[in-house]
């Protein structure tokens, strides 16, 4: 197991192509489609989980568990943030301002 401060969780980028390509490879996968998050542990590319179907490559060769179980929360905490709507339009939609009475 590695400390929360030996991975960083991350949207992978064009930069990322070869790494992804990578993990697919030692995992015996194809490589995530669309927006993917990549899980890096100190430093090296472990765990690669798609945004839209959540699918997952990982290095088989290293201990990879805890890390995908954070990224799936990150994944349901993107998710959840992308169906509600602003907090501006939330704040907005309750408040009910009445029109002035005219006397």
């Amino acid at each position: 197991m590695y400390h929360a401060n030996a991975y960083v969780i991350r949207r992978a980028t064009q930069a990322d192509a070869a790494a992804l390509r990578i993990l697919a490879e030692l995992d015996s996968q194809s490589v995530p489609s669309g927006d993917v998050l990549l899980g890096e542990i100190d430093g090296t590319p472990a765990v690669a989980m798609s945004l839209t179907s959540g699918r997952v490559v990982a290095d088989p060769f290293r201990p990879t568990a805890t890390l995908t179980a954070h990224m799936r929360a990150r994944v349901d905490g993107l998710r959840a943030a992308a169906a509600e709507p602003s907090l501006r339009r939330r704040i907005r939609a309750g408040i009910h301002v009445h029109p002035a009475s005219a006397g």
